[in-house]
């Protein structure tokens, strides 16, 4: 089980993610992920764990999915496979999983290798974006194309 210190608890966090970060989507599941300046601006917060200071794991496995007990046994499942994935998340990252509706009749072998997939190509995204690509603008917000504070 992921310890509780790094699994993602508001609501804000989870859309912060969801709406701004790098999406990458396999048949059971969607993974959505941002680099730790994405996650939560100002001074990091320091937690201690194999994923580095500040990485918060969220999952979402809505009624799509399955009555009550199918839900908890993908979420369950989802937070098993992701223990074992915590610690190659970079340090300060945001990521919420997001179960589809195969995911309730996929084996764990399945949902693990699609977690695996999912997980590596929005890692490679964050990496393209930071490595030069202004991060993706929420919905709704605009660009002016003016630079704050510039002339």
């Amino acid at each position: 089980m992921l310890p509780a210190s790094v699994r993602l608890r508001k609501s804000d966090d989870f859309d912060r993610i969801v709406r701004t970060g790098h999406r990458a989507g396999r048949p059971t599941l969607v993974v959505h992920a941002l680099a730790a300046t994405e996650v939560r601006p100002g001074p990091p917060v320091a937690r201690s764990g194999p994923g580095g200071a500040g990485t918060q794991v969220g999952f979402v496995v809505g009624r799509d999915v399955g009555g009550s007990v199918q839900r908890h046994r993908v979420a369950r499942r989802l937070r098993h496979l992701m223990r074992a994935r915590w610690a190659d998340l970079p340090a300060g990252a945001g990521v919420v999983v997001r179960a589809l509706p195969l995911a309730a009749a996929a084996s764990t072998g399945t949902l693990g290798r699609d977690l695996d997939a999912a997980l590596n190509r929005a890692g490679a995204r964050i990496a393209r974006s930071s490595a030069g690509r202004a991060p993706r603008r929420p919905a709704g917000q605009v660009s002016t194309g003016v630079e704050p504070g510039g002339s």
